[in-house]
């Protein structure tokens, strides 16, 4: 909601009750006598009462976690003689990159991750995908392709202690050293992935579906259909809006503006039963992009992490919480783990389009960091290949509304084939009793050391020109290309029109208009057609 609104607009949230119509000592809608039991996956299956969600943006298992391995040599990292072609057509005399452990803090440039992008890095070539395991040998190539010398940056990761937010919480909780993004693609299909299991056809940037809304079920309104509750923190804008059922008024008052709501909410119990917090998506002076997006600063994003992780542990719901941090895509950065190309299902039958590519929905794309944290985890855990549900199963983005469905007992069938075949990390909650020892405190983040200050002057980037499709959307109209052609310039268009979307979403409301209406901003408030 707008800023004045922040605990909530339409419902006074301390007065949230159960289905039968009892309150919960914390605030929280308490869960159904079967999703309390402990009869399947971990120990600690019934205690979870929020599942947490931080999904970062464009970066690689290896890029952010490969070095770990020198703090825990079972996780599936780098030794640092890991090395791409600087040429796939002329590989022997071009020489090779080598990974490096020496990744800035800020990226020069947003390296190549769209979908023929993709397709080059992991099979080495823009025809042939036969290859199964792909050699994952063309990051190095592609980008020098883009620029000369880009190639040191795909190739470099950090050294634990220069990611010292990450490495505690490795060592403290557990890593999947298996979680693939959903899609070989770009941003916006992996998002979309990761509250619905699908992306409805969208691999790549198709400005009039995104402007549309994307129509599938989403994992909120199972939630929300089981008496349960939902709630979405966001800090410029809730990529979230970008599934068209949850512009319907009766959802509008679960979004919460992260800054005035979240640390309030964690130190009054009061998260939601599914809590999904949302970074800054536009680098500004006075509020830095905390995504991690290239080229947005890692230290921004090491505070924002801090910042989440130290709430939750104050606060009185941190025995049922489960924190789940990953990243939606790889963002272009090297990874030596094969990506699963065979035995992954469609989620349901739609084959995208993106001249000259089209695909089937029937590859997963490259490995992302994933930390899962719980006073219910061993200290340490390091998760590999999941167990089951079918044998070819795989950690991916569906595995969230998989393992929400399981926890929560959610009935009815899964959102998509999609996240009924993804594996479940419910398992990993495996202690019969929640941990004293956790921490309370991560260490400093790394103070920011980026060459020059914020360029707010900069061009888009094409998960920002994204964003204001979302805003013309929630506007009802496009706006002048001189209206957003820098990050600026966007940033205040797309912030104003979240801000009067949920303001005039409100007005309608108080006037009558039916809670299932799919609210948009055009002249008065009209509905958008299903």
């Amino acid at each position: 909601m707008s800023a004045s609104n922040c605990c909530g607009l339409w419902a006074p949230r301390s007065s949230r009750t159960t289905p039968a119509g009892t309150t919960t000592a914390s605030g929280t809608t308490a869960l159904s006598k079967a999703a309390n039991s402990t009869s399947n996956g971990g120990s600690a299956i019934g205690q979870i009462k929020t599942v947490v969600v931080l999904v970062m943006e464009n970066r690689s298992f290896d890029h952010m976690f490969g070095f770990m391995k020198r703090l825990n040599p079972e996780i599936d990292g780098l030794t640092g003689t890991e090395s791409n072609p600087l040429s796939l057509t002329n590989p022997d005399s071009a020489g090779v990159a080598v990974v490096s452990d020496q990744a800035p803090y800020v990226d020069p440039v947003d390296p190549g991750h769209s979908y023929q992008d993709i397709v080059l890095q992991i099979f080495g070539s823009h025809t042939d995908t036969s290859a199964n395991p792909p050699p994952m040998n063309g990051f190095a190539a592609d980008a020098e392709s883009k620029q000369a010398g880009l190639s040191s940056t795909i190739m470099s990761g950090f050294a634990p202690e220069h990611i010292p937010v990450h490495a505690a919480l490795v060592q403290e909780f557990a890593v999947v050293d298996r979680w693939f993004a959903s899609v070989p693609s770009s941003t916006q299909p992996n998002r979309l992935f990761l509250h619905s299991a699908t992306s409805h056809g969208l691999m790549s940037n198709n400005t009039k579906l995104l402007a549309e809304g994307l129509p599938q079920k989403t994992i909120f309104e199972l939630v929300h259909e089981a008496g349960l509750t939902f709630g979405i923190y966001y800090q410029q804008i809730p990529n979230t809006l970008f599934y068209r059922n949850l512009r319907q008024l009766n959802y509008l008052d679960k979004f919460y503006p992260y800054d005035l709501c979240f640390l309030e909410d964690a130190k009054r119990g009061v998260l939601p039963n599914y809590t999904v917090i949302e970074p800054r998506y536009f680098d500004i002076l006075n509020e830095p992009a905390n995504d991690d997006h290239p080229v947005h600063d890692v230290a921004q994003g090491q505070k924002l992490i801090k910042e989440v992780y130290e709430a939750l542990r104050a606060s009185p719901q941190w025995n049922e919480i489960l924190l789940i941090i990953t990243y939606d895509e790889h963002g272009g950065f090297h990874d030596h783990v094969p990506t699963p190309v065979a035995d992954v299902p469609s989620p349901d039958g739609l084959v995208g389009s993106a001249p000259p590519y089209s695909f089937d929905f029937k590859r997963l794309g490259v490995r992302v960091p994933a930390l899962l944290i719980s006073p219910w985890i061993e200290k340490g855990t390091v998760v590999h290949e999941p167990n089951g549900p079918t044998p070819t199963s795989q950690y991916e983005h569906s595995s969230i509304p998989a393992t929400v469905k399981k926890l929560f007992n959610l009935q009815g069938p899964f959102l998509t084939a999609r996240d009924a075949w993804a594996g479940t990390f419910d398992s990993v909650l495996s202690l019969n009793t929640p941990r004293t020892d956790c921490l309370l405190k991560l260490p400093a983040a790394p103070t920011s050391l980026r060459p020059q200050k914020t360029n707010e002057s900069s061009p888009l980037s094409e998960f920002q020109e994204e964003l204001v499709t979302l805003g013309s959307s929630l506007k009802g109209h496009l706006p002048p290309l001189t209206e957003c052609n820098t990050v600026k310039k966007a940033h205040a268009y797309v912030t104003d029109a979240v801000d009067n979307f949920f303001k005039a979403a409100s007005a309608a409301s108080k006037a009558g208009l039916p809670s299932d209406t799919k609210f948009q901003l055009n002249l008065p408030a009209q509905p958008v057609s299903s």
